[in-house]
């Protein structure tokens, strides 16, 4: 079993084209995303990035002990790329580190905004639409200003799929 789970951890660390690089002042963060389970999110998520669509947007809504929300241009939390994407729950919980959509009431309204659960939130477990995951950085979400909004909002400074990336 100790040999299955390393194998599969280093898939993940290997698969760069499922790996994004959120950079915030503080540091980088560095999510896993999950195509398995969420393919479309996923490649909506690369297409907004590759856009560089999150490229100075801020962190709108940051509730401490639940999550940090982005991914809304305005920065108002009522904004979006403008093309919704269809729900895609699935069986990923929502703990420390996870990546998952933001939507309005209707589960199929979710569009490019996007929050990090700094603690576990079971109850948004089947409801919103698991993603990725926080496998580097962590740390650096932990800055991210709180605030609905914050009053001096920290920026991503810009995404990147791990692929497109000279290192």
């Amino acid at each position: 079993m100790v040999g299955l789970m390393s194998e599969t951890s280093t898939a993940f660390e290997l698969d760069k084209e499922n790996t994004l690089y959120l950079d915030l002042e503080a540091g980088r963060v560095v999510i896993a995303m999950r195509p398995d389970v969420a393919p479309n999110h996923v490649a909506r998520i690369k297409e907004l990035v590759r856009q560089g669509f999150y490229d100075g947007v801020i962190f709108h809504r940051v509730i401490p002990g639940f999550m940090a929300q982005t991914g809304d241009p305005t920065g108002t939390g009522t904004g979006g790329s403008g093309q919704n994407i269809n729900a895609e729950f699935n069986n990923l919980p929502h703990l420390r580190g996870t990546v998952s959509m933001a939507r309005a009431g209707d589960p199929n309204s979710a569009d490019s905004q996007f929050f990090i659960c700094f603690d576990r939130s079971g109850f948004l477990d089947g409801d919103y639409t698991a993603w990725g995951r926080v496998i580097g950085g962590m740390e650096f979400v932990d800055t991210i200003a709180p605030g609905e909004p914050p009053a001096e909002p920290t920026k991503i400074v810009k995404m990147r799929i791990a692929a497109d990336v000279d290192e």
